[in-house]
């Protein structure tokens, strides 16, 4: 099997689960969660032995989905799985923001600097655009589950964060020819 589309499957695969398992249970949000967790476990471990290594960002969401969705069951309440979106987006910007401020640390570059080359100004633009674009995430996120029923959150979760995502991603493209080493 193409490791890329195997990685493909272990990222999405999860999250497809769930949006099937909500909707076939009636739309049961603690009904769908130990699916999602399971299945984001077993995409770790699969990671785990075709690489030889657990990839960070791999393990990071494994944790938390387990985490953020482990609170929704204990307690019942679904604002844990609703608030996990908005808390990782946080989490991302301040990383983004606080390591290149304070540190002087372009922890995008560190993640993406094999996949191209930029100058510093453009590691450091796109540093910022992501920092800022996970707030504009965080606060979009809080919109919705806050003002919507929980079908349009999850709808948004599954079927508008992502294709924002990757309109957001095809933006940078000017930036990264234009500072393309």
């Amino acid at each position: 099997m193409n490791k890329s589309f195997l990685k493909f499957i272990t990222d999405f695969g999860p999250l497809l689960i769930f949006f099937i398992v909500y909707y076939k249970s009636g739309n049961n949000l603690l009904f769908a969660i130990p699916p999602l967790i399971i299945a984001t476990i077993v995409a770790v471990v699969i990671m785990y032995f075709v690489e030889n290594k657990i990839p960070y960002v791999s393990l990071t969401g494994g944790i938390i989905i387990t985490l953020f969705g482990g609170l929704t069951l204990y307690f019942d309440n679904p604002i844990f799985i609703y608030l996990k979106p908005t808390i990782v987006n946080i989490i991302f910007a301040g990383i983004l923001i606080i390591s290149k401020v304070f540190f002087q640390k372009n922890f995008l570059k560190f993640f993406l600097q094999t996949a191209f080359q930029l100058n510093e100004a453009g590691w450091d633009k796109l540093n910022f655009r992501w920092a800022y674009f996970f707030i504009f995430l965080a606060l979009l996120n809080e919109i919705v589950w806050r003002t919507q029923p929980e079908t349009t959150w999850v709808n948004f979760k599954v079927w508008g964060i992502l294709p924002i995502t990757f309109i957001f991603t095809l933006f940078q493209v000017p930036l990264i020819n234009k500072y393309k080493i």
